[in-house]
Formats: C-alpha cells, sequence, structure tokens
C-alpha cells in the first residue's frame, strides 16, 4: 500500500518521499501488520471555506487519512501533491521550513494517528 511520507531534509526544507507499507492476504482481505500509534483524532474542517496554511512544520508524527475533500500539500522545492479520499500522508516534517497546505476542495474530513516513536519506516522503504 503507498503511504506519501512528508519529511525534513538535510537542507532544512521538506521532501516527499514514497513508502511501501506491506500488506499480506488473510481470511479478513489484505491487512498491513499492527502500527503502534500513541493516538487518535478526527478533523472537520465545516463548511468555513477555503484555508491555506503558509509553511509550518507538522506539529507530531502521525498519518493523515483523507476521507472526504481535498488538500494540496507544496514542499521546500515548489513539488506539490494533491491528497483526497484514500490517500495516506505521513507527515513526518518535524523541524526545518516545513510545508503549505491549501484546502483545494472542502470541506475535509480526516483521520490523524499519531505515531509511536518506536515506528522503524527503513522497512517501509522501496
Amino acid at each position: 500500500m503507498l503511504v506519501t511520507r512528508l519529511y525534513s531534509g538535510d537542507d532544512g526544507r521538506s521532501h516527499f518521499e514514497e513508502l511501501d507499507l506491506p500488506l499480506a492476504i488473510g481470511e479478513a482481505g489484505a491487512l498491513s501488520g499492527p502500527i503502534p500509534i500513541e493516538s487518535i483524532f478526527f478533523r472537520d474542517t465545516g463548511e468555513a471555506g477555503p484555508e491555506v496554511w503558509d509553511f509550518h512544520v507538522a506539529p507530531r508524527r502521525q498519518f493523515a487519512l483523507h476521507l472526504k475533500g481535498r488538500t494540496e500539500i507544496e514542499v521546500g522545492d515548489g513539488t506539490a501533491q494533491v491528497f483526497g479520499p484514500g490517500d495516506v500522508l505521513l507527515a513526518d516534517d518535524l523541524t526545518g521550513q516545513g510545508h503549505i497546505s491549501r484546502e483545494v476542495e472542502g470541506p475535509r474530513f480526516q483521520v490523524f494517528a499519531v505515531l509511536s516513536d518506536r515506528v522503524d519506516l527503513a522497512r517501509w522503504r522501496r
């Protein structure tokens, strides 16, 4: 399963990286192994209209699971990617310049799963 990671590079800018979260076929379909999380919360942007958050870092290492609406994320080199229903973003740019978030279709409904510090991403790298 594709997960897009947003991370801080050695250059102080945010970048995208594609991770491949392995799934194993079982009786209930294709499942990942357990991923330790610390908490989960939900976000509904409501009908307030499009929002833009200028450069900012992720507040914590977390999955952003998009269920409704679409968001464009722009990183330090100007590259932008749109995330919508079914997309999984791992926000992991905790330092540096950060990224810009733009609502391109709203309202948005998202689930955030805060990762445990014990999660090792090395096994997900392509």
